[in-house]
């Protein structure tokens, strides 16, 4: 059957030269651009604030995918990843988009890994006014985050714990605590959906640096 249709298709080919060029270099643009997405890299821009000071509002970065494959995300690095509530578009057309980038519609997230699996964690507010987090039992030294006083307050609704984070999966906040969606609203992160881990941010050219923990 392959061999039918690539007859069909080099005598199609043979009538529309110019056709054929464009088509296999559309092709062979695109296959390269999912490669590189998934195998590589990918550009992301920044919305909102919930990752000041380290990311502001407009940051351009590069976001690589190379250590996804052979090593676990560790505690401090900022990753880009679906969050658990947003369904994910699962149709080829879907899969395709997000491979590529163009049309996709699935929300992606920024936040930093903060409690890893097996650990327990918990988020306290001392006497002093100023809140930490705690793993396993133990503060947290967070000299990244905006302010240790702006702290949005725990509910009986929030993720606080103290609890212990499960296999596979990732407790992710925001550098900026008084502002951020993150694993205190919706849970713990499943690896599966961690797109990759932000390394740079090239542009606006007077915020170009690299953004790596380790």
């Amino acid at each position: 059957m392959f061999k039918e249709l690539k007859e069909k298709y080099d005598k199609w080919g043979e009538k529309h030269p110019s056709i054929k060029e464009w088509v296999e270099t559309f092709v062979f643009v695109l296959v390269m651009v999912i490669l590189i997405r998934y195998f590589i890299c990918e550009i992301r821009w920044i919305p909102s604030g919930s990752m000041k000071p380290t990311l502001i509002e407009g940051d351009r970065i590069v976001v690589e995918r190379i250590t996804h494959f052979y090593k676990k995300p560790q505690r401090g690095d900022i990753l880009v990843f679906y969050p658990p509530f947003v369904k994910l578009n699962k149709t080829p057309l879907g899969i395709l988009a997000r491979r590529t980038g163009i049309g996709c519609n699935d929300v992606a997230f920024i936040k930093r890994v903060v409690g890893l699996p097996g650990e327990k964690i918990e988020i306290k507010k001392l006497k002093n006014g100023k809140s930490v987090v705690l793993i396993n039992d133990k503060p947290l030294k967070e000299d990244y985050i905006l302010s240790d006083e702006d702290y949005i307050p725990c509910s009986e609704t929030m993720y606080c714990g103290p609890m212990i984070v499960p296999e596979g999966k990732y407790f992710m906040m925001g550098d900026n605590r008084g502002n951020s969606e993150d694993s205190r609203f919706w849970g713990f992160l499943p690896e599966y959906r961690v797109v990759g881990r932000a390394v740079f941010v090239f542009w606006p050219f007077t915020r170009v640096k690299t953004i790596l923990t380790r």
